[in-house]
């Protein structure tokens, strides 16, 4: 039986616009929280700008079962290699955020405000800038934390619920996804 007389199988109706076409979101973001965000959106239509440093995102380089996070979680984005911490580099960046609907990022605490790229600055320049903040830990002890998958499991009880007594188990496929340099 071929896709075409399967019953089972409809074709989805491309002629309509997705939800967010016409949205622009400029991306700060790597591994996998940050990305999942603009995955999503661009899934739905969004046109999504994915800024990197020079060297490309570090999940580029992920080995293993890793080796998939990249294309993954960041398809149906453009992307753009820029030097944050030079002048070039923040006037791109300035054009582009300009243009945006959605600014999207998950860096450490204070990242993005020594940039200049935090909410209260751009807010005040584009007051309809929608700022999208990922943190794995809210602000607090754990605040500087890298919110890993691992680590999120076990801080939250999830790998001692899935374990034996007293040996935590993570969840789903344990990777070893190292990157070389």
């Amino acid at each position: 039986m071929s896709l075409k007389s399967n019953p089972f199988v409809t074709k989805m109706n491309t002629s309509k616009p997705l939800p967010l076409s016409g949205t622009r979101v400029v991306e700060f973001t790597h591994m996998v929280m940050g990305p999942t965000c603009g995955m999503v959106l661009g899934d739905m239509g969004a046109d999504v700008v994915k800024v990197e440093p020079l060297a490309g995102d570090s999940t580029r380089k992920l080995l293993g079962v890793g080796a998939g996070f990249y294309p993954l979680f960041n398809r149906n984005k453009k992307s753009i290699a820029l030097d944050l911490e030079s002048a070039s580099g923040r006037e791109v960046v300035a054009r582009l955020v300009a243009r945006a609907d959605i600014v999207s990022e998950n860096f450490k605490p204070a990242t993005m405000e020594k940039l200049g790229l935090d909410y209260a600055t751009l807010s005040a320049r584009h007051p309809r800038l929608i700022y999208v903040s990922h943190k794995g830990f809210l602000p607090g002890p754990y605040e500087h934390r890298t919110a890993l998958d691992e680590v999120v499991q076990m801080m939250g009880g999830l790998a001692y619920m899935t374990g034996r007594p007293g040996d935590p188990l993570r969840a789903g496929s344990s990777v070893n996804a190292l990157a070389r340099p």
